[in-house]
């Protein structure tokens, strides 16, 4: 098995569950609709818009559901996301087959049991520090920050920087225009 960093240069593709991941777990239902409202830390939107504009194809594939969900992704240039998902193995199965790449080339984050099966049949399987300990036996890689608090920052930058393509940065402005 190569070492982690190794690891890094051959990820070509992320794929990410969204709470407990982009969020802290913490969940408010909004009177009328009681539709779920989340908080998403700017600094993981930023490295995910940032892994678009290079190219990297990134999905979301989340058990739970909301337009608020997908319009924050969408909003960052993602456009595989699939909410209120069953199967995350299946699903990053479709995902891999539409990127044109392999699931070895995928670096996939989750925090809680459900994404356990696909984390063990990707090549790069990576959790929150606040994961379930099930998650962290099968993690190559356990980020020092917690869910909502930078974790997924923390891995694209890892990637990025691995394979060079952090220092291409451009101001925020470059980064959002497309």
């Amino acid at each position: 098995m190569a070492n982690f960093k190794e690891e890094l240069s051959a990820v070509k593709a992320f794929v990410f569950d969204c709470d407990g991941v982009f969020t802290d777990c913490s969940i408010t239902l909004m009177p009328p609709d009681y539709e779920a409202v989340r908080t998403f830390n700017a600094r993981d939107g930023f490295a995910v818009a940032l892994a678009v504009k290079r190219g990297y194809p990134v999905a979301i594939i989340s058990g739970g559901k909301g337009e608020g969900v997908r319009r924050r992704f969408e909003g960052l240039g993602v456009t595989h996301i699939e909410l209120g998902c069953g199967d995350k193995l299946e699903a990053t199965r479709r995902f891999v087959q539409k990127a044109g790449v392999e699931m070895g080339d995928v670096m996939f984050m989750g925090d809680d049991v459900p994404d356990v099966e696909t984390m063990m049949a990707v090549g790069v399987p990576v959790c929150p520090n606040d994961a379930a300990p099930e998650n962290k036996a099968v993690a190559r890689y356990i980020s020092h920050l917690c869910g909502g608090k930078g974790c997924v920052r923390d891995v694209i930058e890892q990637v990025l920087k691995a394979q060079g393509r952090w220092a291409e940065c451009g101001s925020e402005r470059d980064i959002f225009s497309r």
